[in-house]
């Protein structure tokens, strides 16, 4: 019976650049040329969803890479320069950042168990004992992300995952490496590589980053190993846990207040200037001497209105026009006064609660000092939040008068329309007492006063309504600030000289819109989270440089996202290891390089050459370019496998490609060689390969042969034991279980091929629909995220 029992095959429509399975399920994201993302389930390759190419995330996806705990996707797109993170169970994007250049290579890692995380993490946890679960965001509104306004959404937790640290680390085409903690806060910017980052891998101890990259030169583009050093990460890891789940919290409320913010402006309508319109074009019209204020109050002391003004309220403004405007008025100043007091008042009294946590941890220098963290800069942005909340509370005192004057001057207006049109006035309509005139006569005086200067800018000579000015992003000067005379304790600070400019006292910024002052808060709250990722970032330095080979023109044909070399990092040794092979050297050799992630350590055969026996009869020489494999593709499998894609070069086409899992211990046996390589820094590797150490590795019992196949590429995850193989077209899949067995081989490809031959057609047919039917495959998403929800 052959190893590996297959479990599915297709042929795809599109050309795969990229896979990548989930570390916890059975499924493989799959990347195609046509800038998709697919997630399909193991079992007989079944789509569970699909996330097509759009203007908001991009087009063209250069990277992906699981979270270790398998619930969210990176997705790296190279044409908007962004990183978005998408959930599992359905295509949306749950947080997305920009970042410098464009994302080349991707690796998420976490960290090893730790028991002196163990007090970090439960302190860690009493944020959601104090502060009250922030509240959904209203659903009818286009600003809002799907996880803000989900019934049952712990956004901030969803997005953190597991109180273990992990880390999203990006590598860029132009060698800038970028860390971020719980993909979601940089903790570090690294600029100690040359060249575009082919592929990088960071330590479970953080201890080293390996990174490969590819560098152009004048002759062909060179392939060089770089370790860098992380110490600093490893010897501050729990301070860097807790600093960084407190910035990604703080992160996280930005971009929750950034959302309530841009609900309140959709809730505030237009229609709410037409007073200001109109009562400017009244002024242009007028024939009169008399002010549009003194035209109303003869309307509210006298009631009789000049032909002018009666001809403004009849024709132009309307009974009918003025009811729908005192509606539009209530509805939109109560959705905006509900948002204000739930949303953006909670939200930034938890902001604040975050900072004030950041400022102690600053003060506790011996601890977080070295990680970039600045007592000063945190009291600044402690500041910026306490100058917004102080603009919110300024915005909901402008509200609740508006509210008034609105309701009493629309309700005055409205019986004064009625007795111009000779209409039937309602006796509860109709009573008015000396309170009411001298509110409504209030409001006219403070709101109907012409300025010339308000016309030069923004055209009109009114701004009866208030809120508006507050909420508009281009506007960052209040046209109408509100009046601070006869504010008592406003004037006994303006006029004592010790609590002036006390930094007990958030500033006040009296003439300033609530945009400009988020801005200002954003500013210098991302001035103090900038700066750890700079001084991180400088800690880290380059300690080894390995060149290895240079790209023949021939490698520029395979795509460089599934392409050799291949990194991986044995958690439990504490050894990086680079998978690669030279083809202008040999191609019948892969070669595999280590080094211990802590680099104090030096290490035994750190660089061997892995050659293929034809047989176990076979001489046991360490002269291997008589070998009839050719090693197309290997990926680790686990830390102690690797898994192979080799052709035989003697077999004809269709029965010359197998699949072979190799122990590790076949090639990193106990006996040392006897020569150790000694590597000469100022050569390539290619240039000493007459010197690398071989290994004649004999394929025995873990090998199958792949009929009916081209296979070039495998993709493999030791947790689940499933690989996926791939052929040169890049179109045809089939997916297999690796700690099982084929029972009926022969029935069962008999059955896959008639399967191929007659779906092949199907899956073309059915990758144009899902361009025409959008509505057809979101039914079959759902469908499909229901069930894999019950698939552990």
């Amino acid at each position: 019976m052959p190893p590996f029992r297959q479990v599915g095959e297709k042929q795809l429509p599109h050309e795969i650049l990229f896979m990548a399975w989930s570390p916890k399920r059975d499924l493989i994201a799959l990347v195609n040329k046509a800038g998709e993302v697919l997630l399909h389930r193991l079992a007989n390759i079944q789509r569970v969803w699909n996330l097509p190419p759009n203007e908001n995330t991009g087009k063209e996806v250069t990277s992906l890479a699981w979270r270790p705990d398998g619930k969210i996707l990176a997705i790296g797109y190279a044409d908007t320069k962004k990183v978005v993170l998408c959930d599992v169970e359905k295509p949306e994007s749950l947080h997305s950042f920009s970042v410098e250049s464009p994302v080349s290579c991707m690796h998420w890692m976490e960290v090893r168990e730790n028991s002196v995380l163990t007090s970090f993490h439960n302190a860690d946890d009493e944020s959601n004992v104090l502060l009250p679960k922030l509240p959904a965001l209203p659903k009818n509104y286009t600003a809002t992300a799907k996880i803000f306004s989900e019934e049952k959404s712990d956004e901030i937790l969803k997005l953190l995952g597991d109180a273990r640290l992990n880390a999203l680390v990006l590598g860029g085409k132009s060698g800038q490496i970028e860390i971020y903690a719980y993909g979601m806060y940089k903790i570090a910017t690294i600029l100690e590589v040359f060249g575009s980052c082919l592929g990088l891998c960071l330590s479970s101890d953080l201890k080293s980053l390996s990174v490969i990259t590819e560098l152009t030169t004048n002759t062909n583009p060179e392939i060089t190993y770089f370790q860098l050093d992380t110490s600093l990460l490893s010897d501050y890891l729990p301070e860097v846990t807790r600093m960084a789940r407190k910035f990604t919290h703080i992160s996280t409320l930005l971009q929750y207040l950034k959302l309530a913010l841009n609900c309140m402006c959709e809730a505030w309508e237009e229609i709410l200037t037409q007073m200001d319109s109109r009562l400017t074009k009244f002024v242009q019209e007028k024939n009169t001497t008399t002010s549009v204020q003194d035209e109303f109050m003869q309307l509210l002391l006298w009631g009789k209105a000049s032909p002018e003004l009666q001809a403004l309220l009849m024709n132009q403004l309307t009974v009918k026009g003025l009811k729908k405007l005192g509606q539009s008025v209530d509805s939109s100043y109560s959705t905006i006064q509900k948002l204000v007091i739930s949303h953006l008042q909670s939200g930034a009294e938890a902001l604040l609660y975050h900072l004030s946590e950041l400022k102690g941890m600053a003060l506790w220098k011996q601890k977080y000092e070295p990680l970039g963290l600045d007592a000063k800069a945190i009291e600044d942005a402690i500041t910026g939040v306490g100058s917004f909340i102080l603009k919110a509370n300024e915005l909901l005192q402008v509200i609740d008068s508006g509210m008034k004057n609105f309701k009493a001057f629309f309700r005055w207006l409205y019986v004064a329309m009625l007795r111009m049109s000779e209409d039937h006035v309602l006796p509860e309509l109709n009573k008015m007492t000396q309170k009411d005139i001298t509110f409504v006569a209030d409001f006219l005086t403070e709101h109907f006063n012409e300025a010339p200067d308000l016309y030069n800018q923004k055209g009109k000579y009114f701004n009866v309504e208030r809120v508006g000015q507050y909420l508009k992003d281009e506007d960052d000067i209040l046209m109408s600030p509100p009046n601070t005379d006869a504010n008592q304790w406003f004037g006994f600070l303006q006029s004592s000289t010790h609590l002036k400019d006390s930094p007990l006292l958030f500033p006040y910024y009296r003439e300033k819109s609530l945009h400009f002052v988020k801005r200002q808060m954003e500013a210098v709250i991302d001035q103090c989270l900038t700066k750890p990722a700079q001084i991180i970032g400088m800690s880290v330095q380059q300690k080894r440089c390995f060149p290895l080979y240079q790209v023949s023109e021939s490698d520029d044909e395979f795509p460089s996202l599934i392409s050799l070399p291949s990194l991986w990092n044995d958690k439990s040794q504490n050894v990086h290891y680079v998978i690669f092979h030279m083809q202008e050297c040999s191609s019948s050799k892969v070669f595999i390089l280590r080094q211990p992630t802590d680099l104090s350590w030096s290490i035994n055969d750190s660089l061997l050459a892995v050659g293929f026996g034809n047989s176990l009869n076979s001489s046991t020489s360490e002269n291997s370019e008589t070998s009839s494999y050719s090693c197309l593709d290997a990926r680790f499998y686990d830390d102690d496998n690797i898994t192979l894609i080799l052709k035989e070069n003697s077999e004809p086409e269709g029965k010359d490609r197998i699949l072979v899992q190799l122990p590790l211990s076949s090639i990193f046996n106990d006996k040392e060689t006897e020569e150790q390589f000694a590597w000469e820094a100022s050569k390539r590797l290619e240039e000493q390969y007459a010197h690398i150490p071989t290994r004649i590795v004999f394929l025995e019992s873990h090998c199958r042969l792949l009929e009916n196949m081209k296979a070039q590429y495998v993709s493999v995850n030791g947790i689940r034991k499933v690989a996926c193989v791939l052929s040169s077209n890049l179109r045809h899949v089939r997916v297999f279980e690796m700690d099982a067995e084929d029972d009926g081989e022969e029935e069962e490809e008999e059955t896959i091929h008639s399967q191929d031959v007659t779906g092949e057609e199907e899956e073309f047919n059915q990758s144009a629909d899902i361009v025409q039917n959008n509505s057809a495959e979101a039914v079959e998403i759902s469908e499909d995220v229901t069930e894999e929800s019950l698939d552990p």
